[in-house]
């Protein structure tokens, strides 16, 4: 790395900000979260997302059992959550159980 004067920091520093910017704009439009996080489903669509019954997603919603939005008597579901939901019933498999023992016994 070579050695910058006094003189030369406001332009360089004018150069990172763009290149930022650019950085930025890029993630934002490539982030597949992003598109999915404002993604908003009404009650047909969380169940075919779901793969259950309209009845069914009724009442896991009165037994507070998946993430909802209600807007007057307008049920709405974020994709993203719903996915979020779906991932974190996830069941661990033997080897997982092993492994994350091993790390926690390797950090002691």
């Amino acid at each position: 790395m070579k050695p910058y004067t006094f003189d030369q920091i406001p332009k360089l520093i004018g150069k990172l900000f763009d290149k930022m910017e650019r950085i930025e704009l890029l993630l934002k439009t490539l982030s597949p979260e992003s598109k999915q996080q404002e993604e908003l489903l009404n009650i047909t669509e969380a169940a075919k997302l779901l793969n259950l019954s309209v009845p069914t997603v009724y009442s896991k919603v009165s037994r507070n059992e998946i993430p909802v939005c209600k807007k007057g008597k307008r049920l709405y579901f974020y994709k993203s959550e719903l996915l979020f939901w779906i991932k974190s019933g996830k069941v661990k498999t033997i080897e997982e159980i092993h492994s994350d023992v091993e790390k926690r016994l390797n950090n002691r």
